[in-house]
């Protein structure tokens, strides 16, 4: 018997975030698999206890005290991460880029979003992170690289981040088998993707993908002592120091930063020391930046802010593209964090209220940069213009439309 979307939305339900939960549940994923393709199985709780709890066992221990894959980075054959944004229609004066963010749980929900992207043909698709519930090859290919998977390659270019989940797995199907998959085009060229991490550009805007995910996961019983807070590796910051040259003072064009963890959070854990990283590079320059993330499983737009020691950010929360979306407000101490939060509620499964999955497109027409965040029925929630002065640096904001939810003025 086939398995329902509800079914399948359950499964990601009070999720947690430890890695064993994870492994546990990408076992009982293949158990079940097996199940479905067997005619008849017998004596079920030992087939359980055979091929999902020893298999979890062996993978758990495995990632958990293996070594994490070699950190790949950039020049590395003979690329430098840095791509010069071009239109998939040499007539066509915009750009289009679809970011998607904790998608790859190839869910119904999932789906739809996907389906929805490729009506927009995008000229670009980056998915910035997790793809459950362990980053597994079988996950990597049923989301991505086999014949029927729904994410979209866009006509210019596709490329990924590394969220926390493909980090359970030590990031060795995300750089085995997933870069390997991303590209993006130079001319007629394409180019596989190196690195975790990447730069694409025009003459206006600079869109930064960075990688947090290598560090958000330590070893067992050190990272009690000593949490991960995410930092860019040396490897990364000499990348944005030298080759990307985040800090000229003579570059004004506008920087959108994205990234899989949290610069600011209502709701979870927020992770500074990637924006403070940034910050020092930038030197004194009071330019804000654009920074998109995911890892929380909502849309909000939060209000210009500055966290610790880092840059002055126009922060948004995009991670709603495939897990469920759990309604739930934040503390009334973080409500002034917040601009507008999407609470609207799709569907209702036990005790759970759960919103709108969506993805966001972002156009660029010279100095001007547009976001539409979309649900996966095609409303636009929220659409919001930037407009980069390239004299100072500085970027003018205005709303352009909102459809109603919880908005904090």
């Amino acid at each position: 018997m086939a398995e329902s979307a509800e079914d399948r939305t359950k499964k990601y339900l009070d999720l947690g975030h430890s890695e064993a939960e994870n492994h546990a549940k990408t076992q009982l994923e293949l158990y079940e698999k097996r199940v479905k393709d067997t005619s008849s199985v017998t004596n079920v709780i030992s087939e359980f206890f055979k091929t999902n709890l020893i298999g979890f066992a062996k993978h758990y221990l495995r990632s958990r005290f293996g070594a994490k894959h070699p950190y790949q980075a950039y020049p590395r054959n003979g690329d430098s991460g840095i791509y010069k944004l071009q239109s998939s229609i040499p007539s066509r004066e915009e750009i289009s880029i679809a970011l998607l963010s904790d998608w790859a749980s190839d869910t119904t929900e999932s789906d739809a979003v996907a389906n929805l992207v490729s009506r927009y043909s995008p000229d670009y698709t980056i998915h910035m992170g997790d793809i459950y519930f362990v980053g597994a090859p079988k996950e990597v290919e049923a989301n991505f690289t086999a014949p029927y998977s729904s994410w979209y390659y866009g006509a210019s270019g596709s490329l990924a981040l590394s969220g926390n989940h493909e980090m359970y797995s030590n990031g060795n199907a995300f750089f085995q088998h997933l870069l390997p998959a991303m590209y993006a085009m130079e001319g007629e060229v394409k180019k596989t993707q190196q690195a975790g991490f990447f730069c694409l550009e025009n003459e206006h805007w600079r869109i930064v993908g960075i990688d947090t995910g290598y560090t958000s996961v330590g070893k067992p019983f050190l990272e009690i002592l000593s949490p991960p807070d995410c930092h860019l590796k040396d490897a990364q910051i000499a990348w944005l120091r030298d080759v990307v040259k985040i800090g000229d003072p003579a570059d004004t064009r506008g920087v959108v930063i994205l990234s899989h963890h949290p610069y600011l959070s209502a709701f979870r854990e927020e992770y500074v020391r990637p924006g403070e990283q940034i910050k020092v590079l930038m030197g004194d320059s009071n330019r804000p930046v654009i920074w998109l993330w995911g890892h929380d499983h909502r849309l909000v737009i939060y209000n210009m802010f500055k966290n610790g020691n880092g840059p002055v950010a126009y922060g948004r929360c995009i991670g709603h593209g495939g897990l469920p979306v759990e309604i739930r407000l934040p503390d009334l101490v973080d409500l002034n964090k917040i601009n507008y939060y999407d609470t609207r509620v799709r569907t209702v499964i036990g005790r759970h209220s759960l919103g709108y999955n969506g993805f966001v497109r972002l156009v660029l027409q010279g100095k001007k940069l547009t976001a539409e965040y979309r649900d996966l029925e095609d409303t636009c929630v929220y659409e919001e213009c930037w407009t980069i002065n390239k004299e100072n640096g500085q970027l003018e904001w205005n709303v352009v439309d909102v459809i109603p939810g919880l908005a904090v003025r």
